[in-house]
């Protein structure tokens, strides 16, 4: 009897306790937006502004 329940508790810690692959990134993403991860970035706006005033520069350089 005590092998036989050794035996269920030790096939039970295989189980996978998603169906899916799909069911395993959706918990894995949902997981790490809990703890922070994919954050929006606070530089944007700079990266943004800085992005513009070289394609301005650009511009007017080709136009002269």
């Amino acid at each position: 009897m005590m092998l036989d329940d050794a035996a269920h508790v030790a096939r039970s810690g295989f189980a996978c306790m998603f169906s899916s692959a799909d069911e395993y990134e959706a918990a894995l993403i949902a997981e790490r937006r809990d703890q922070g991860r994919y954050g929006s970035s606070k530089f944007w706006p700079v990266t943004f502004a800085v992005g513009c005033g070289l394609t301005i520069v650009g511009a007017a350089l080709l136009m002269f």
